[in-house]
Order: C-alpha cells, then structure tokens, then sequence
C-alpha cells in the first residue's frame, strides 16, 4: 500500500497535514498528530502494515498490539478518503 498520487503530506512543526491534490475526489485538508503523522510518512513508499506498526512501535513506546489498532484505525479512515492505493 502507499499513499494516493492524489494527496500530499506535509509536515509542519509537530503537525503533519494531509493535502488533497485536484486529482482527488476528497476536498479539505487532514490534520495529524505524531503518529499519524509516522503512518503518513511509512505511506510515501510502498509498505506494508506490519512495517508501520514496526515504524510505530520504534518511535514510541507502545506494545504491539496497541500499535497495530491504532495503525488499523488511521489506515481504515484513510481509506474511507480515497489516500491509499493498495
């Protein structure tokens, strides 16, 4: 999976926004935290979800479990806006 052609991420202090592009059927901006912010970051090249939990779990200290719910959550509303390819 990686993040759309259609979308831009850019990341601005601790804050990471995800940008619709005209090519995109989504119109507005999404703003992100940290760690959706990382997810954002694992998704400019091709991945897969065990490697961003791996990303998630290396940054911050969380169990792997806890990481891959939360990666599973951003992942699923990403999708809902059409920023992921798989």
């Amino acid at each position: 999976m990686k993040l759309s052609s259609g979308f831009l991420s850019h990341t601005d202090g601790g804050e990471t926004l995800l940008i619709p592009t005209g090519a995109a059927k989504f119109s507005g901006l999404v703003r992100s935290n940290t760690t959706a912010g990382v997810i954002l970051g694992c998704l400019e090249q091709e991945t897969t979800e065990d490697e961003i939990v791996g990303a998630i779990c290396s940054q911050f200290d969380v169990d792997a479990e806890t990481a891959r719910r939360d990666v599973r959550h951003i992942l699923t509303q990403l999708r809902g806006i059409g920023a992921i390819d798989e």
